[in-house]
């Protein structure tokens, strides 16, 4: 010990005190948006998850508040009575929103390429001919003839888009086959090894 620092302040350097103002308000500040999460979430979701019974409560009753400033000073309030428990109580919780937000992300990127892959189908012939090279089990006829269907129907406005809508289920259902069989070759590789 340096004969400048007295034996108090020593002490005092060797204490715990607890996370700083700031890595409390970051907590806070990171329950109060997986409150705002459970206030968005569909009822059928939020009664899936294990939620404390008073914690369910005042969900229910922030999503029955319309004023804005009154929703907000109750969902501040929320937060409150969240931070009284645990932080391991609501674990459960953010997995699953987070693992929910990564499955609808995948299946949204999805439906994206899905879209791509029809508007190509409908502005190149040669767009349909890759599809069928890809996918040889695809009833081409049927294939061809929504195409030319869908063409018909985006030039005609009142026309409903039957045929087009008909497409991206025929595509949907050659992503779930090839998906399938990729998840079926994977399983036998492992096998033989």
């Amino acid at each position: 010990m340096s004969p400048s620092r007295s034996r108090n302040q020593t002490e005092l350097d060797d204490t715990d005190y607890g996370p700083t103002r700031t890595q409390q308000r970051r907590e806070a500040l990171a329950v109060l948006a997986l409150a705002g999460q459970l206030v968005e979430l569909a009822p059928a979701r939020l009664a899936k998850l294990e939620l404390p019974d008073d914690v369910r409560a005042e969900v229910a009753n922030v999503r029955r508040i319309t004023s804005h400033i009154a929703r907000k000073r109750q969902l501040g309030f929320l937060a409150k009575l969240m931070r009284r428990y645990d932080s391991a109580t609501f674990d459960p919780v953010r997995a699953a929103l987070g693992e929910n937000r990564e499955r609808q992300r995948q299946e949204t990127a999805a439906m994206h390429r899905l879209e791509a892959l029809r508007e190509r189908l409908l502005a190149d012939d040669a767009a349909v001919g890759e599809l069928i090279a890809q996918h040889p089990g695809v009833d081409r006829q049927r294939l061809r003839a929504l195409v030319r269907q869908a063409r018909i129907e985006k030039e005609a406005p009142n026309r409903p888009p039957r045929a087009y809508r008909e497409i991206f289920q025929l595509l949907k259902e050659l992503g779930d086959e090839a998906g399938g069989a990729a998840d079926e070759g994977a399983d036998g590789e492992d096998g033989q090894e």
